[in-house]
């Protein structure tokens, strides 16, 4: 678990695509360099969270790690397209006495989404991204969080649909901590939307399934022609 408090920067020392070492397991690796200010009280199986993405350290030393990187991950997320010297936001798994000054983060990727869009506001900078996986949408909204390359940032503005799309802003000082503040345009980002939002989801399915007789598909149905009913009046 985590907070989406970026603690740190690391650079990427080497992407293998097979790693044959013990600690590499003949399977894709991930070593990243620069990282003295959080090993201090690092233990091998650790868990930690790069670019958003719950890992786990099979070797280190004082100022680099190395994590494995499953097939499924490599899917999910950006990390396979990092190449040695990229910047990558690192974040440890919170502890007792960790201050919650973010939102509960599992490092659980749901996709990727690509930057529309970098504005200038003031110091500010607004980003517009648009996701792989359009589904996703019905879990971001404004106001509420999504974790953007393991960073917990507010949506500002979200557009529901096949093409829709959300909006962060990030502050001055966000912009100096985070990896995602120096990418541009049709660059890539991972993904993971606020947990909450699902088991929202689920139970209210849960509870009208088990009082609808089995009829569910037909209140979602009636719950379809109402939204479509509400975006026609809206002009959507």
């Amino acid at each position: 678990m985590f907070t989406g408090l970026v603690e740190t920067l690391g650079t990427v020392a080497a992407l293998e695509e097979l790693d044959q070492t013990s600690s590499g397991g003949g399977g894709t690796s991930l070593t990243i360099s620069d990282v003295q200010d959080i090993l201090g009280d690092a233990q091998l199986g650790d868990s930690i969270s790069v670019n958003g993405t719950c890992l786990t350290i099979t070797e280190f030393d004082k100022a680099w790690f190395k994590v494995g990187v499953a097939p499924e991950t490599l899917r999910r997320t950006n990390l396979g397209s990092l190449q040695k010297g990229s910047r990558v936001n690192l974040e440890r798994a919170v502890s007792a006495s960790t201050r919650m000054g973010g939102h509960f983060v599992q490092g659980h990727v749901d996709t990727t989404a690509t930057i529309q869009s970098v504005t200038p506001d003031g110091n500010a900078l607004t980003l517009r991204f648009k996701p792989r996986d359009s589904t996703v949408l019905r879990y971001i909204v404004e106001k509420g969080y999504v974790t953007i390359d393991g960073a917990s940032l507010t949506v500002t503005k979200v557009e529901d649909g096949l093409e829709g799309w959300w909006e962060v802003m990030l502050i001055a000082y966000t912009q100096e901590k985070v990896v995602t503040a120096a990418k541009k345009a049709g660059e890539d980002v991972n993904v993971e939307v606020d947990q909450v939002g699902k088991y929202v989801e689920k139970s209210v399915v849960g509870y009208f399934e088990s009082t609808t007789n089995g009829e569910f598909a037909i209140l979602e149905k009636m719950v379809s022609k109402l939204v479509d009913e509400r975006l026609k009046a809206l002009g959507k």
